[in-house]
This record gives C-alpha cells, sequence and structure tokens, in this order.
C-alpha cells in the first residue's frame, strides 16, 4: 500500500484508504491488461494475421472493463466501433 501523508484518525476513514487502494490497483491491472490487448488488435490489423481472433479478443476485455466500472459504457462503445471499423477496412 502507497505511503499516505496525513493518515486519518478515525477508523472509517482508515478503511476507505485500505479499500481505495485495492480498487486503484486492480483499475490498474483491468486498464492495462485492456491497453495491451488493443495494442495488439491493432498490431494483428496491421499485419493480417489471426486479426479476427485478435480483435474477438480486445473486444471481450474491452466490455469486462466496462462491466466493471473501469471504463464507461460509451468509452467502450466507441473503441469496440474503432477496432471494428479498422478490421473492416482492413479487410475490404
Amino acid at each position: 500500500m502507497k505511503e499516505v501523508a496525513n493518515l486519518p484518525n478515525i477508523q472509517s476513514a482508515k478503511k476507505r484508504v485500505k479499500v481505495i487502494a485495492t480498487k486503484t490497483m486492480r483499475n490498474k491491472a483491468i486498464n492495462s491488461d485492456l491497453k495491451t490487448n488493443i495494442k495488439k488488435a491493432n498490431a494483428a490489423i496491421e499485419t493480417g494475421d489471426n486479426s479476427a481472433e485478435a480483435v474477438k479478443t480486445a473486444i471481450k476485455k474491452i466490455d469486462k472493463a466496462a462491466a466493471k466500472g473501469v471504463l464507461h459504457k460509451n468509452t467502450a462503445a466507441r473503441k469496440k466501433s474503432a477496432l471494428a471499423k479498422k478490421l473492416n477496412a482492413k479487410e475490404a
């Protein structure tokens, strides 16, 4: 857990610090995995090898991130649309 400069004295506030630290770590992990999968999908689209499968995996990760509240649903829709658009443009 990251050091906090002025640690709270109240019990509920102490718990919030711990809970926020845990949730921040979870969100960072999900976000990092999401970005990696999107980059892999974009690279697969550029090279053309197994791009449909890579995009499918990336879209699944985007949906999971939106379901967990890491991404807003409109942001998720925009990212999925951009991937699908790139894939369709490359295949056409």
